[in-house]
């Protein structure tokens, strides 16, 4: 027993420089850096050596697959199908031209052929629902060595194995533990925001700085994920908007409202648009407050799409500054499916992640203009923010996540076929 305390001291010893060299390590490539805004490129080498090893994988995953003859990815996407928008006028045209041997200008009220075009759209509907589609993962068809984003990859071969295996334990075992840290100051939001920033390994691309937003104004982006707000915030200063809310979300609001005025609301004051938007009003009259950050959407989409801007904070009459974000999915997916898994399984997600790589865009300011009502305004930001990060945009409303669709959805198809009938009656009267 004595025999063994000169080894017992070593390995204490050797624990105790492991630690040093770990912290030191810590403190002169993270927390400093951080501090200032400084980078080393240590994470972009980090990336682009992840790609390297995602090819790989995803080569090898292939050719084993051919010589099983093993069907690696699944028969069908989560991608869009590409239509061209026409009307519902022109499509019923079409069918009529298709399909009945009378002119157009002649034809009757109604004809047979005219439900064809309903059942396609339910068809197609089923098919290729394009709004439950947006709230559900993406499904990459190369595999990054998370068995969560691709779920038909089956074994292949030892190596590979072997590879997912050394994956998982530096995951857990050396990226978890290593972003897990605390804030340093709750009263430095910069420099809390860009640790954070740090602690996911994100890897951020800032377009157009000059047009970042200003105090007095309104900034609105499209909404993938709660670290949004970390994304934006740790490359300017915002006064966050949002509903109260428990748990750790809860913690994390309470804390952060101690440093700055964020405008938190209630659950039942959120339904009273006088008062959220008497109080935003008030926020941007001060020009000495910051800017507002707002995700218009009011609920997360899947890194894919621009749902429906609610029209409220477009009706204060603030200079709106719009920003485009875009992650890539290849590092780990960052949205968040709040119907599924709560902040903590999502939080656990983020950092068992290998990165959060985006990109973002500030776009030019834009004001109302005069002949101009508040959803137009809603509208051509969208658009915008669509355009500029390579979104879809769509007029649905993400609140169909929750909810089923509205009657008035449903009453507008209805008015266009009946305007199209009226019109019809209306030309063969003139005749």
């Amino acid at each position: 027993m004595f025999l063994l305390l000169p080894f017992d001291s070593l390995i204490v010893n050797l624990l105790g420089i492991s630690l040093t060299v770990l912290f030191t390590l810590l403190l002169v490539f993270i927390i400093v850096p951080a501090i200032f805004g400084v980078s080393f490129g240590i994470r972009k080498l980090y990336m682009k050596t992840l790609l390297k090893i995602f090819a790989w994988a995803t080569l090898r995953m292939e050719r084993g697959a051919k010589e099983k003859n093993h069907q690696l990815y699944k028969p069908y996407t989560n991608g869009i199908i590409a239509k061209d928008p026409t009307s519902l006028e022109e499509e019923i045209k079409e069918i009529r031209r298709g399909g009945s041997s009378k002119a157009l200008d002649k034809s009757p009220d109604f004809e047979l052929s005219d439900i064809f075009y309903f059942c396609r759209k339910g068809m197609e509907t089923i098919m290729d629902d394009e709004v439950t589609k947006r709230f559900s993962a993406e499904e990459l068809e190369s595999w990054n060595l998370l068995s969560r984003t691709n779920y038909n990859f089956q074994y292949i071969s030892l190596r590979l194995t072997v590879l997912w295996g050394l994956g998982v334990l530096i995951r857990y075992c050396f990226l978890l533990p290593l972003r897990l840290k605390e804030f340093l100051s709750k009263h430095v939001h910069l420099m809390c925001y860009r640790i954070c920033v740090r602690a996911l390994t994100a890897i951020i691309t800032y377009h157009d700085r000059e047009n970042r937003p200003r105090n007095g104004g309104i900034c609105v982006a499209n909404h993938t994920s709660p670290i949004d707000v970390i994304i934006l915030a740790s490359d300017g200063y915002y006064a966050m908007v949002g509903q109260v809310h428990g748990g750790l979300m809860g913690v994390i609001q309470r804390a952060m409202v101690k440093a700055c005025p964020h405008v938190w609301f209630e659950r039942s004051e959120v339904k009273d648009r006088h008062l959220v938007a008497k109080r935003l009003t008030e926020h941007v009259r001060d020009k000495s407050k910051l800017p507002i950050l707002i995700f218009p959407e009011g609920t997360c989409i899947n890194n894919t799409s621009v749902m429906m801007f609610k029209k409220g904070s477009f009706e204060i009459g603030a200079t709106v500054y719009p920003v485009a974000i875009k992650y890539d999915p290849q590092f780990g997916d960052a949205f968040w499916n709040s119907s599924k898994y709560g902040m903590v399984t999502y939080l656990l997600r983020m950092m068992t992640s290998w990165a959060i790589v985006c990109s973002v865009w500030y776009l030019p300011p834009m004001t109302r203009e005069t002949d101009e009502d508040a959803v137009q305004f809603a509208n051509r930001v969208k658009s915008a923010i669509a355009r500029q990060g390579g979104l879809v945009d769509l007029l649905w409303d993400g609140g169909l996540k929750r909810e089923k669709v509205k009657d008035t959805f449903k009453e507008e198809q209805q008015k266009l076929y009946s305007k199209m009938i009226v019109g019809n009656q209306e030309d063969r009267s003139r005749s």
